[in-house]
This record gives structure tokens, C-alpha cells and sequence, in this order.
């Protein structure tokens, strides 16, 4: 398997269009049944509509690709039977939150979600709520995606200008560094505190990672490619 590649680009242009998704058309009976399946594993999980991605183009400090919308169920089957048909990708936006300290602050995925276990920064696929007039709108999401999971709002952090595309096969992490104002066990404390509150969090743990041997194996490897050339760098 090759290792990431990471384009650093300053702008995003990410059209939405109505696209059909021959994978998701030609094998609907085989996804229903898969879905199924795991929702019997995790009753949890629903049937929402998504965003993927197509045809991405890396130019010039410069990222473009088309978005289309398709089911969940849809693209766990794609995700999990090894992304077959059509070439698409999962592109999402992720925050990279930096401490004062310059500890990467990193969610553990609770058990109930489809990827408990892993370790990510908040992220989350790209659904309907994240378009604006044709438009994916990746800062929005990351934004949302960071409440949702943490309860830190933009007034917390400082976002770089830049994203850190890191294209893993099938999958596109656009990755914004987040500067928040607060040391890493500040942090903790309070996004612990939030996910205290909520009935049933995103999150079961929240880990610090201040080195390269903090960098837990549960660790998606494009996120480990970042945070190795984020610590390489300082």
C-alpha cells in the first residue's frame, strides 16, 4: 500500500451536482441487505444522505472536485467491499486542533458510531447540511462538525489559512490546523465536561498527542501522515 500524499492548497471549489452513482443503482438489493446487517451490529447507525466525491484535480495551490449525493448505506457498502465501480472518493473536511502547548487534540469514535474505535480530529462525510447555493461548503462543516462532537465553537480557535489535503486511496482528508487558545489539558477538561452532558456523544475519549510516540496504532494512516509532518515541522 502507498503511503498518503499531502497537497497543501489555499482554496477549495467543490461543486455539487445531481450525478447517478452506478454502484449504488445497479447493487441496491446487496446494499439493503449489508445495511441491515450492520445495523443489527450497531442499531445506532441510520440511513442518511451523503456526499462523495469525483474527478479530483490538485493544481496551482488549488483543489477541485464534483459532489454528488447518495445514501449512507450506500456508501458503507462501497466503503467496506472495498470501494468497487466507479471511481469516487470520501473527501471531508477535518480540524486539526493545536493546542497552546502544541499538543493535536484527537476524539476517540464511541462504540454506537460506524467507526468506533478510531481515533480522527473532528470530521464527519459531507451531508446536505453542508451545501451552500451548489457549493460544498468544507470550513461550515468542519465548524459544525467541531461543536457537534466537541462543543468548541470558531470563538476557541484561530484557523491557518491553508488546508492539507491528504489523499489515502478512495479517501481525501481536507485537514485545516485550528489553533485554539487554550492548553491541551484545558482542552480536555472541557471538551470532557461537554461530552458528560450529552445523552450519547460522538466521542467515548478524548487522547493528546504532544510527540511521535503518542501516535496511537487506532490512528487512520493519513492522520498519522499528518501529524508526523505537522510534529516534523515545529
Amino acid at each position: 500500500m502507498t503511503s498518503p500524499i499531502i497537497h497543501r492548497v489555499t482554496t477549495l471549489d467543490l461543486a455539487v451536482r445531481p450525478i447517478v452513482w452506478p454502484f449504488a443503482e445497479e447493487r441496491r438489493d446487496e446494499i439493503a441487505a449489508h445495511f441491515v446487517e450492520k445495523q443489527r451490529e450497531r442499531p445506532k447507525i441510520w440511513n442518511g444522505r451523503v456526499l462523495l466525491g469525483r474527478d479530483p484535480v490538485f493544481a496551482a495551490g488549488h483543489f477541485a472536485a464534483t459532489y454528488f449525493e447518495t445514501d449512507f448505506a450506500s456508501f458503507l457498502a462501497w466503503r467496506d467491499w472495498g470501494f468497487p465501480g466507479v471511481p469516487v472518493f470520501n473527501g471531508f473536511g477535518m480540524g486539526a486542533l493545536r493546542t497552546s502547548d502544541g499538543a493535536f487534540v484527537m476524539g476517540e469514535m464511541a462504540a454506537h458510531t460506524a467507526n468506533a474505535g478510531r481515533i480522527y480530529f473532528p470530521s464527519g462525510t459531507p451531508d446536505l447540511d453542508d451545501v451552500r447555493g451548489g457549493t460544498l461548503d468544507i470550513p461550515g462543516s468542519v465548524v459544525r462538525e467541531l461543536e457537534e462532537e466537541t462543543g468548541l465553537t470558531a470563538a476557541d480557535f484561530r484557523a491557518e489559512p491553508d488546508w492539507h489535503c491528504v489523499v489515502s486511496g478512495p479517501t481525501i482528508a481536507m485537514m485545516q490546523v485550528l489553533n485554539l487558545n487554550m492548553s491541551g489539558d484545558e482542552a480536555r477538561a472541557r471538551i470532557e465536561a461537554n461530552l458528560a452532558r450529552e445523552d450519547e456523544p460522538e466521542l467515548s475519549a478524548i487522547h493528546l498527542v504532544r510527540g511521535m510516540s503518542d501516535l496511537k496504532p487506532t490512528m487512520p494512516r493519513f492522520v498519522t501522515a499528518f501529524v508526523e509532518q505537522q510534529l516534523a515541522s515545529r
